[in-house]
C-alpha cells in the first residue's frame, strides 16, 4: 500500500469516531481541574505539555516504537501504570481498539494496553513507525485538550490554541523517543500521577479516569 493509503488508514484508527471509548477518559485531568491546578487556557496547556513530554506521552510512544519492532511489551505497558483507573484507561481503550482492528485484519482482539493495540495493527498494515509514533502522541494530546475544553471549561478557540502550540513539543518527542531503550522508561510527572488516585475517590466525576 502507498503512503497516502497507509496515512488514511491512521488517521481513521486515531480519529474521535474510532470506538475506543476515549472521551470517556480523563487521565486525572479533572481531578487536577477540581484541585484548581488546570483552572484555565495557560495552566491547561501546562498541565498537558507536561503529561506528555514528561509523562505518559514519552512512555507511551516509547513503548508503542518497541511494540512496531516487534517487541513484547505488553506486561511493561501494563506495569507502568501508576494507579487502577490509568491500568483500566489504557487496557480499556486497547481492548476496544483491538476489537475495531479486525475490520483491517488485525491481530487478535486481546485485552493488551493502548499504544501496544495500535503498534501491533500499524505494523501489521504497513504503517511506519514514526508516523503511528506521532499520531498516538497527536491523539492523546487532542484527548486531554478535548477534556479540558469541557472541564475548565475552555472555549473551542482556546482549545485548538493549546493544539497548535502542541505541535513543536509533538514532533520533538516524536523525533527524540527513536533510540530510547525499555531500559530508559520513566517519568517525572508525579503530580498528574496523584491526581489519576485522587481521581478514584473523586466525589462527582464526569469521566472514569
Amino acid at each position: 500500500m502507498d503512503s497516502a493509503g497507509t496515512l488514511l488508514h491512521l488517521l481513521t484508527w486515531l480519529s474521535p469516531a474510532f470506538p475506543t471509548g476515549g472521551y470517556a477518559y480523563s487521565h486525572g485531568l479533572e481531578w487536577a481541574v477540581e484541585a484548581g491546578d488546570i483552572r484555565d487556557e495557560a495552566s491547561a496547556l501546562g498541565w498537558i505539555s507536561g503529561v506528555l513530554v514528561q509523562g505518559a506521552g514519552r512512555t507511551d510512544a516509547v513503548l508503542l516504537r518497541h511494540a512496531h519492532r516487534g517487541i513484547d511489551v505488553v506486561a511493561l505497558a501494563t506495569a507502568t501504570s501508576p494507579s487502577s483507573e490509568r491500568r483500566m484507561e489504557t487496557l480499556g481503550q486497547g481492548g476496544a481498539f483491538a476489537i475495531a482492528a479486525q475490520v483491517w485484519d488485525g491481530p487478535d482482539p486481546v485485552p493488551v494496553p493502548y499504544p501496544v493495540a495500535v503498534a501491533s495493527l500499524a505494523r501489521a498494515q504497513g504503517v511506519p513507525e514514526d508516523a503511528a509514533t506521532l499520531g498516538l502522541l497527536h491523539a492523546m494530546a487532542a484527548t486531554l485538550v478535548s477534556a479540558a475544553v469541557r472541564l475548565v471549561p475552555l472555549g473551542q478557540t482556546a482549545g485548538l490554541r493549546i493544539m497548535r502550540a502542541l505541535e513543536p513539543a509533538l514532533l520533538t518527542l516524536m523525533a527524540g523517543t527513536r533510540g530510547v531503550g525499555l531500559d530508559d522508561l520513566g517519568g517525572a510527572c508525579f503530580r498528574s500521577d496523584i491526581a489519576s488516585m485522587r481521581h478514584e475517590t473523586q466525589h462527582t466525576r464526569l469521566f472514569r479516569s
